[in-house]
């Protein structure tokens, strides 16, 4: 009987994602697969019509609350970032597979015209191009190579110089993909085959050329390195990581002196700023008011705070929350077809189909009319790790306000997270905050009129 009422400790994940010998000393894993918790293959199977088209409010919720089997981890995730529309049928998801498969070959043999070792197998951890587009001699390293190997010039009777800046940017960037490369999950036995390192560095240097608005930015095999675990065919794992990067890129854009990021780290100081002014102001008095020592959670987001498994809980959890049905279309360059219904009115089943800060930030959002002026209170939605990190904040915020006396403290406070993390309690407090901030913006915007015609 005893055996019965016993609450089910859950299996654990690191059968799906094994660690190499030697390297037990990271971060553990607190995610469990827990039956009736966590979404299975069976409850996602069964959400489907006999067509295939998905009634994604079955999973949302279940994702949140359990996160998802990892046998069908994939397929899921390819779904939540916009790949497919979730109102689709099998073969119309297999058409636009297969046609983005084909896309993904004409892209990488373009890269493997311009630099061969693209698609080879291999991958490369020294220079091969100057930035002034003088080409360097055999690049090409193996895992056996010593990358620290001190490049040779080619001489000008054996290669031209390259005159193309597209191209020369872009080769510029692809050593630094592979030193990334081989220090990205390497506790993992997954990446002790050089064929998954260099497929890991095929999509990165491929996502280099086909976004040069961007490029490669350091953490960017952070953000890939699941997708390649979790899909086997390369040209999948592109895609579903190009998905990712239509939310995060704006992240890794540099324009002169300045990286995107800052903008969501802006953001993070207004919102702390709002739901907790004392801790805002003694950062501030700290001189961290640039809330700088929180680059690296929202650029990789928390990748280095968790261990592998509990960072694809949290990732999940996050996309089930903020997902909008309406994705694919957007990212296809088609319109919101709910966008009517922005101005209040979804049906309660349509409502379902949203996440639940996705919801909430409709119904912010729903306060204005359109064609008028926004309402009092009514702000642009941030991302919800923006308030991931304000919660991280808020949960050490009593250390930070009596321990802290320079910046080195605060990293040093949340520094410690790394394997005490945790990923749901996180995630329950960032949309806490998130609740709390769009209260007191409402009741802020609606002061400041009061006071100015109380002044004049």
């Amino acid at each position: 009987m005893m055996n019965i009422l016993r609450k089910d400790p859950g299996l654990p994940t690191d059968s799906f994602y094994e660690v190499r010998a030697g390297f037990s000393d990271g971060p553990k894993t607190n995610f469990r697969i827990k039956a009736g918790k966590t979404l299975s293959e069976k409850r996602w199977r069964a959400s489907f019509t006999d067509e295939g088209c998905l009634d994604i409010g079955k999973c949302l919720s279940r994702i949140y609350h359990g996160g998802i089997h990892p046998s069908i981890r994939g397929e899921v995730w390819e779904i939540l970032l916009g790949c497919y529309d979730h109102k689709s049928t099998f073969e119309e998801r297999e058409q636009i597979r297969q046609r983005r498969r084909e896309q993904y070959a004409e892209l990488k043999e373009s890269c493997s015209r311009m630099f061969p070792t693209v698609g080879s197998g291999k991958f490369i951890t020294a220079r091969v191009i100057t930035a002034n587009g003088d080409l360097i001699q055999d690049p090409n390293v193996d895992l056996g190579t010593n990358p620290e190997k001190p490049p040779t010039l080619q001489s000008e009777e054996t290669v031209a110089r390259e005159h193309d800046k597209e191209i020369i940017q872009w080769k510029l960037a692809l050593h630094q993909i592979g030193l990334d490369v081989v220090r990205t999950d390497r506790t993992l036995m997954f990446y002790e085959k050089q064929e998954n390192l260099a497929k890991l560095w095929d999509i990165l240097a491929v996502y280099a050329w086909f976004d040069k608005d961007v490029g490669y930015g350091q953490g960017m095999s952070d953000l890939c390195s699941p997708m390649i675990m979790l899909l086997e065919d390369e040209a999948d794992a592109f895609w579903c990581f190009e998905r990712l990067m239509r939310r995060l890129r704006g992240n890794f854009r540099c324009t002169g002196n300045s990286v995107g990021v800052e903008t969501q780290l802006d953001s993070l100081a207004n919102v702390t700023q709002v739901v907790d002014p004392k801790l805002h102001r003694h950062l501030e008095h700290l001189g961290g008011g640039g809330y700088l020592f929180a680059f690296r959670m929202l650029m990789v987001l928390f990748r280095r705070e968790l261990s592998f498994g509990d960072s694809l809980y949290l990732w999940e959890m996050m996309w089930a929350l903020e997902y909008n049905p309406e994705l694919f279309s957007l990212y296809e360059g088609g319109d919101e077809t709910n966008s009517k219904s922005d101005t209040l009115r979804l049906k309660r089943k349509a409502i379902r189909q949203y996440g639940k800060y996705e919801r909430a930030n409709r119904r912010n959002r729903a306060r204005v009319k359109p064609g008028s002026e926004p309402e009092p209170g009514s702000v642009s939605p941030l991302p919800i790790s923006v308030f991931l990190v304000a919660s991280v904040l808020k949960d050490r915020s009593d250390k930070l306000l009596t321990e802290a006396r320079g910046l080195d403290d605060v990293v040093k406070i949340l520094n410690d997270i790394s394997g005490n993390m945790d990923a749901k309690k996180t995630c329950t407090g960032a949309m806490k905050i998130h609740k709390k901030y769009l209260k007191r913006q409402k009741r802020h915007s609606f002061q400041i009129p009061w006071l100015v015609s109380n002044a004049s």
